[in-house]
C-alpha cells in the first residue's frame, strides 16, 4: 500500500512538472517558429546564436531555485522550520545579486557577447537585440525559477505547472502579435520571450494570496553556510542548462566552417526540438526532487530507491515514444520550421534529428542521476556528472569527430558524450548513491 502511495505521489508531482516545462521550453520553440515565418533562415541563425545566453540565466535561476528549495525541504522533513525561512530568504538575496549582474551585462556588453557569439554581419544586428532585451529581462525569469521551485516544494505542484504553462501560453500569444500584425520582428519576439516570466509571478502569487505557503520571509541578509549549500547543490542545475548552450555554441562554432548561416539554422531546428525533449526529463528529474529529498531527511533509504528506480523507467519509456515519433514525423517536423523551403536546410535538419536524438534516453538518465545526487546532498557526484556532460567530453569530442566525418561527426558527438558520461553516473552511483 505504501509503494503505491508512493507511487501515486510520484505521478502526480512528475506529471504536473512535466507539462509545466514542456510549456516553458515553448517559450524558445514558439520563437524558432514564427522567427522562421517572419524573418527566415537569417531569423533563425540569430535566434540560435543568443539562445545560450537565455540557457544560462534560465540555468542560473534553477541553480538558485533548486539548490535552495532542495535544502527547504530537507529542512522542513527535519522540522526545522526557522532554518527552512532562513533559505528561502537567503535565495532570495542571492537572486537580486544575480539579476543586478545580467541587467548591466544587458547594458553595457551585449555587443560584445555577440561578437563571442560568432555572429556575422548580416545576423549581428537581429542577434544583439535579441541578447540585450533578454539580459534585461533577467530580474523576471530569475524571480519566476526562484519561486516556481519553491512553490513546487511546498506541496503545491500543480499551481507550479499553471505558472509556466499561462507563462508559454502568453508568450506564444505575443509572438504571434508582435512579430506579424505589430510587424516588431526580433524585437517583437524577445519581448515576448520576456514578458512571460512576469504572467507566471502573477499566477505563483496566489500561492501567498490563499495562504497556502509554508515558508515565510525571514530578515533578510545572506548566511555563508546557506549560500555555500545553495550554490552546491543548486550547480548541478546551472550546468544542466548551460551545457546545452556550451554545446550550441560550440556546434554553432564548427558548423558555420562547414556549412555556414544556413547549417547553423538547420542545426536550430534540431536543438530547439532537443530542448523540448530536454525539458521533458528535467521535469521528471525536478518533480522527483521534493518527495526524494523529504524521503532523504526522514532517513527513508528504500523510498528512495524506488523514487530512483520510477524515474529512470518514466525517461526510458518517454524516450522510445519520442525517438518513434521522430523517425516516423522527421521530414514533416522539420518543414514546420523551413518556410523558404530551402531543400539544403531541409536535407541537413531531418538527418541531424535521428542522429542527435539517439542520446535522449542517456541525457534523461544524466539528468535524474545529477538531480537525485542534488536531492540527498551529494553535491560531488551530481557535479561530476553535470560537469563530465557539460564541459569535459562534448566540446573535444565535436572538434574530433567534425573533422574526420564533417555534418555527421558533429551530430554523433553528442549522443557518443552522453552514453560515456552515463556509464560514469552509473559507476558513481554505485560508489555514492546506494548509502543515502
Amino acid at each position: 500500500m505504501e509503494s503505491k502511495k508512493l507511487l501515486r505521489e510520484f505521478l502526480q508531482y512528475v506529471l504536473l512538472n512535466i507539462c509545466g516545462m514542456i510549456g516553458l521550453s515553448c517559450y524558445i520553440l514558439a520563437d524558432t517558429y514564427f522567427i522562421a515565418q517572419g524573418l527566415g533562415t537569417n531569423g533563425l541563425a540569430a535566434l540560435n546564436l543568443a539562445i545560450p545566453v537565455f540557457s544560462f540565466i534560465h540555468g542560473s535561476g534553477l541553480m538558485l531555485g533548486m539548490g535552495a528549495a532542495t535544502k527547504y525541504s530537507i529542512f522542513r522533513g527535519q522540522e526545522k522550520q526557522e532554518c527552512a525561512d532562513r533559505t528561502f530568504a537567503n535565495a532570495l538575496c542571492l537572486t537580486v545579486i544575480f539579476a543586478a549582474v545580467f541587467v548591466l551585462m544587458g547594458i553595457f556588453l551585449s555587443g560584445v557577447i555577440t561578437d563571442i557569439l560568432g555572429a556575422d554581419s548580416s545576423i549581428f544586428s537581429m542577434t544583439k537585440t535579441y541578447l540585450q532585451i533578454l539580459l534585461l529581462f533577467a530580474p523576471a525569469f530569475l524571480m519566476n525559477d526562484l519561486l516556481i521551485c519553491f512553490v513546487r516544494n511546498d506541496g503545491n505542484p500543480g499551481l507550479s505547472m499553471a505558472a509556466m504553462i499561462m507563462g508559454s501560453l502568453a508568450n506564444i500569444v505575443l509572438d504571434y502579435i508582435l512579430i506579424f500584425p505589430l510587424q516588431m520582428g526580433i524585437l517583437g519576439a524577445v519581448l515576448a520571450t520576456g514578458c512571460a516570466p512576469i504572467i507566471s509571478v502573477c499566477v505563483l502569487s496566489k500561492h501567498w494570496i490563499a495562504r497556502q505557503n509554508h515558508f515565510h520571509m525571514h530578515k533578510l541578509g545572506l548566511s555563508a553556510n546557506l549560500t555555500k549549500a545553495t550554490l552546491s547543490l543548486g550547480l548541478p542545475s546551472l550546468i544542466t542548462e548551460i551545457a546545452s548552450g556550451i554545446v550550441m555554441v560550440a556546434f554553432n562554432f564548427v558548423i558555420l566552417g562547414l556549412q555556414g548561416n544556413i547549417g547553423v539554422a538547420a542545426y536550430g531546428i534540431v536543438a530547439n526540438l532537443s530542448l523540448v525533449v530536454i525539458s521533458i526529463y528535467t521535469g521528471t528529474a525536478q518533480g522527483m526532487q521534493p518527495i526524494a529529498s523529504r524521503a532523504y531527511g526522514l532517513g527513508k533509504k528504500d523510498e528512495l530507491r524506488k523514487i530512483l528506480r520510477y524515474a529512470i523507467v518514466t525517461i526510458l519509456l518517454i524516450s522510445a515514444c519520442v525517438y518513434a515519433a521522430l523517425l516516423l514525423n522527421n521530414t514533416f517536423i522539420v518543414g514546420l520550421f523551413n518556410s523558404s523551403r530551402d531543400m539544403q536546410l531541409q536535407k541537413i535538419a531531418e538527418s541531424g534529428l535521428i542522429l542527435y536524438f539517439t542520446a535522449i534516453p542517456f541525457v534523461g538518465f544524466n539528468i535524474v542521476l545529477s538531480t537525485y545526487f542534488t536531492s540527498t546532498e551529494k553535491a560531488l557526484p551530481a557535479q561530476a556528472v553535470s560537469l563530465a556532460r557539460g564541459f569535459f567530453f562534448i566540446v573535444p569530442m565535436v572538434f574530433l569527430l567534425s573533422h574526420f566525418f564533417q555534418m555527421t561527426g558533429v551530430y554523433i558527438s553528442y549522443p557518443i558524450t552522453e552514453c560515456i558520461v552515463s556509464v560514469l553516473g552509473a559507476v558513481l552511483y554505485l560508489r555514492y548513491g546506494k548509502s543515502s
